[in-house]
């Protein structure tokens, strides 16, 4: 099946109707036992000269990760750290791996050497047969990909695709100001269907409720957007901009801001922002050298705080049918950040003196790009762009 259109600037071929989703065998649920500190780069990411680390990415539910690399792909698992398989092309790597869950379907971009997979094409990848089963062809550049059970996400520079998962018809274009980091967000609950991205202003947000046919635009900072996560099912959001130095969490569906905490004082380049699966915590990593955790003041309703939910079992999981059913799932919670000892003069003072700070800060090396996501057992697991990983 090939489909093309005048009014948008892709190409999609499939080679056949529908895409079917199974389990991956190699990639084990994981064993929840005790961990170690940061390890070492893997060994094969060491010679530069064979194979370079091209990025790293997680999958929906933080069990997994999967690297691109000069020459192909490689999946690992988390807990316990193995890598589960690797895919290695004569034509080159890969610049973009987004995987679905554990199943055996992936998507990827190539990197700019890579001769069969150029950098403005999507492939679907069926990894159970080893080959392409679909393709999506652009006019420039894929910035990110991002999938859930229903839908495939391409974004680029200027504008955002989404497409049915099941027959990859287009179902909407966005329009956003410049996106050359390729931001995007995706709730991952089969109940609830959230995106957010870049808005066409600056420092703003845009959030679709697809189940509820409903657009918020929040204006979420005064620069430009640097970091943007959605909660699993999307009831919450957390943004940085460009100066890296705040952290807002906001209600998807009223646009109110619910907390800000400050990473720091210096301008930071912001790597990436996770929200534990409770809506506990909050991590944030930077070129600071530093991962930062913060104490969480908006809860589920309804939530044990004691307890580890993974996705599928959280409270906040709804059926979208009216805006008030989400305002009622969401109540302040009583943990706390430190605060500075003169906050108490609050509106007095500067804004800085009254933020909420840390609680919790891991040091790591500044040369290097790492990346954060929530373990099991209120673990925190880095992975860098050197190879090294730990938690």
């Amino acid at each position: 099946m090939t489909v093309s259109s005048s009014y948008m600037s892709s190409t999609i071929s499939t080679s056949r109707g529908t895409l079917q989703q199974t389990m991956l065998g190699p990639c084990e649920s994981p064993n929840h036992g005790p961990s170690a500190s940061f390890r070492p780069p893997h060994p094969d990411f060491n010679d530069v000269d064979e194979i370079d680390l091209l990025s790293v990415s997680w999958n929906q539910d933080y069990g997994c990760f999967a690297a691109g690399t000069s020459s192909g792909f490689r999946i690992f698992n988390c807990e316990p750290f193995k890598e589960t398989f690797r895919r290695d092309l004569k034509s080159g790597g890969f610049k973009i791996v987004e995987m679905l869950f554990r199943c055996n379907i992936l998507a990827l971009v190539g990197a700019g050497g890579n001769s069969h997979y150029p950098p403005n094409k999507v492939i679907i990848w069926d990894d159970h047969q080893s080959r392409c089963i679909g393709e999506f062809a652009f006019r420039s550049d894929v910035r990110a990909v991002k999938l859930r059970r229903d839908r495939i996400v391409v974004v680029l520079e200027h504008k955002i695709y989404v497409y049915s998962f099941i027959d990859l018809k287009l179902l909407h274009q966005i329009e956003t100001l410049a996106n050359p980091r390729g931001l995007c967000s995706l709730s991952h609950h089969s109940s609830t269907s959230v995106l957010a991205c870049p808005g066409l202003q600056r420092g703003q947000v845009r959030v679709e409720h697809f189940g509820l046919n409903m657009i918020k635009l929040i204006n979420a900072h005064d620069s430009n957007i640097a970091c943007i996560t959605l909660t699993v099912d999307g009831l919450l959001l957390a943004t940085a901009s460009i100066r890296g130095t705040l952290i807002r969490i906001f209600n998807t569906v009223d646009g109110t801001r619910l907390q800000e905490v400050r990473r720091g004082v210096d301008r930071a380049e912001i790597y990436n922002i996770t929200l534990s699966p409770n809506v506990q915590w909050l991590a944030v990593s930077s070129d600071k050298g530093t991962v930062h955790i913060f104490s969480l003041r908006v809860r589920v309703v309804g939530e044990d705080s004691s307890s580890h939910l993974t996705p599928g079992q959280s409270p906040a999981l709804f059926n979208q049918t009216s805006s008030t059913s989400i305002d009622a799932l969401i109540s302040p919670s009583s943990g706390a950040n430190p605060s500075s000892s003169l906050s108490f003069m609050r509106g007095v003072l500067p804004k800085y003196f009254s933020s909420e700070w840390s609680f919790a800060q891991f040091h790591l090396p500044e040369d290097t790009q790492f990346i954060a996501a929530f373990g099991s057992q209120n673990t925190v697991i880095i992975v860098g762009m050197d190879g090294s990983w730990g938690y």
